[in-house]
């Protein structure tokens, strides 16, 4: 099993140091520079499904909040 992004950034980051805690108890920068990282890795693994997610939002958006 190959591990995600997520996982990767853990074992970047020296998450082992920090098994006890809850990934929900990351507070502020942590949290958010995790979920971007993640992100990133998934855009870069899957860029054909976030350009169609992409799409998709742009597509409703503009749909729901036409200016006439």
């Amino acid at each position: 099993m190959q591990p995600t992004g997520y996982q990767e950034y853990a074992e970047q980051t020296n998450w082992r140091s920090h098994q006890g805690l809850n990934p929900a108890a990351l507070q502020g920068a942590d949290a958010c520079d995790a979920a971007v990282t993640f992100f990133r890795d998934y855009a870069r693994e899957r860029p054909e499904v976030v350009a169609m997610w992409a799409f998709g939002i742009g597509f409703v958006l503009g749909w729901k909040l036409k200016p006439w």
